[in-house]
C-alpha cells in the first residue's frame, strides 16, 4: 500500500529559493561595486604611479573585470 504525505508544505522550499536568489543578487551587486571602486581608484593614479605597479591606462578595465569573478 502507498501512503501520500499531504501535511508537508512547500513553503520551506520556496523560501530557500527566494533566499538563494537574494543571495545571488546581493553578491552580484557587491562584485559590481568592487569592480567600480577598483576602476575609479586606478583611474585616479598618474601614468608614473601605474607604471610603478606594472600597469598602464589600458589595463584598468581588465584589472577591474578580474574583480568581478
Amino acid at each position: 500500500m502507498t501512503a501520500i504525505d499531504t501535511s508537508r508544505s512547500l513553503a520551506p522550499v520556496a523560501a530557500n529559493r527566494i533566499v538563494t536568489v537574494m543571495h545571488t543578487v546581493l553578491n552580484a551587486v557587491a562584485n559590481w561595486n568592487d569592480a567600480r571602486v577598483t576602476r575609479n581608484s586606478l583611474s585616479r593614479l598618474t601614468a608614473r604611479e601605474l607604471d610603478d605597479i606594472g600597469l598602464n591606462y589600458g589595463d584598468i578595465d581588465a584589472v577591474a573585470a578580474r574583480t568581478l569573478r
